[in-house]
């Protein structure tokens, strides 16, 4: 049994949609224009691309938005959507009767939709914090100038010699 590794839960939030019936290459079609830009640049893609996927991962991505914004009282303004993944289903098995008493078999498949939202303001805070960290490192820097440097080349080091 294979065991993935839990990422820090505080700095994503996600929505699952399972057995959505629909083929998991149709929802790929769509999943693969929304991953990695912000909600709402997301909301605007969905409601205008002419694909039936839309529907559900636009119901799917307002949930992810809903549980963001409920339970970490995130702004909805940073939101990106950082993974978006479907996989396959299970695939609903019906019969069709047909001629002379005999059956066809009618697959429709079903896909499991993921969409996970990780806020912005976070990493740009922590860029803040290093960017900050790193000016007081280089003013510490300049202030202590007295620093000997040892060139090999110059002061009879190794490659001196000829």
């Amino acid at each position: 049994m294979i065991k993935k590794r839990k990422k820090n839960l505080a700095t994503e939030v996600y929505a699952l949609g399972q057995h959505i019936c629909m083929s998991a290459h149709k929802a790929r079609r769509v999943i693969d224009q929304i991953r990695g830009r912000s909600y709402e640049e997301t909301l605007m893609i969905l409601e205008l691309v002419p694909y039936r996927a839309c529907y559900p991962i636009l119901k799917l991505v307002y949930s992810a938005a809903a549980n963001a914004s409920h339970n970490m009282g995130w702004n909805e303004a940073n939101l990106v959507i950082s993974k978006a993944e479907v996989n396959e289903g299970t695939t609903v098995k019906r019969l069709k009767p047909q001629a002379r008493g005999r059956s066809y078999l009618i697959k429709r498949p079903t896909c499991h939709i993921t969409i996970v939202l990780t806020d912005i303001s976070l990493y740009q805070e922590f860029e803040e914090y290093i960017m900050c960290s790193k000016k007081s490192e280089l003013i510490t820097k300049k202030k202590s100038k007295n620093m000997t440097y040892h060139d090999t080349y110059s002061s009879g080091g190794l490659w001196d010699k000829k």
